[in-house]
């Protein structure tokens, strides 16, 4: 078994008087995709901003030995902990090539090359307003932004989220490309069957609690699993 690149114990969010995530405690192991599954309001996107830094939480998070629980979001950046928000949020009247530059922060823009090279399609509309792009392509481009910012562990908030299947799997085939090279991933992802289909572990969410954990596989094979999230 790989080492732990993140372990998360006990964490909390709160907005307000309501906690969306109670005592949440799992682990990310350095090479491996990671999913976390469940219905809307389960509390996954919440736990990827606690890890991110983008909202107050209580806990413990720890990424590769070092405590980051509380630190700013861009130090958590720097430390190697980059993630593909939900929605994407590219800055759509800037060109594709300007987004993927913030991704670089400040580095040799000569290392466009590699996102272009996985995204031949990014090159292509190098010059357009980003805002211009299909859902799709502008997924690629959130992923590619991220991978540029050299992330030693990449989450990935519900990248499949208003997609067509053909782009879903368009997506997917990209993150298992990644997965081959190395790439360690937590992914939040209501398509269950395509998110369990990648994970090495993965982990149900209901309440804001984790409620069943297991690999990828003995997940897609319980019933109780099938039958709540994959229509079965």
């Amino acid at each position: 078994m790989s080492p732990a690149l993140l372990e998360v114990e006990d964490l909390r969010v709160r907005y307000g008087a309501v906690e969306a995530v109670h005592g949440v405690s799992f682990a990310v192991h350095a090479g491996e995709a990671t999913a976390l599954i469940g219905a809307n309001g389960a509390g996954k996107s919440s736990t990827l901003a606690a890890i991110s830094g983008l909202v107050p939480a209580s806990g413990r998070i720890r990424f590769d030995g070092r405590d980051i629980a509380g630190a700013p979001p861009h130090a958590i950046v720097r430390a190697g902990v980059v993630q593909v928000p939900e929605g994407r949020e590219i800055l759509a009247q800037m060109t594709v090539e300007e987004n993927l530059l913030m991704g670089l922060r400040g580095r040799d823009r000569s290392e466009l090359g590699s996102a272009y090279e996985r995204f031949p399609i990014l090159r292509e509309r190098r010059t357009l307003p980003a805002g211009t792009l299909s859902g799709g392509e502008q997924q690629m481009l959130a992923i590619a932004r991220a991978l540029l910012a050299k992330p030693r562990l990449l989450l990935l908030d519900e990248p499949s989220l208003g997609l067509a299947p053909l782009i879903v799997k368009r997506v997917f085939d990209t993150l298992a490309d990644l997965k081959r090279q190395g790439v360690t991933m937590l992914l939040v992802e209501q398509n269950a069957l395509r998110a369990l289909g990648l994970a090495d572990r993965a982990f149900v969410m209901e309440l804001g609690r984790i409620v069943m954990r297991g690999t990828g596989q003995e997940l897609l094979r319980d019933e109780g699993v099938a039958r709540t999230y994959l229509g079965a």
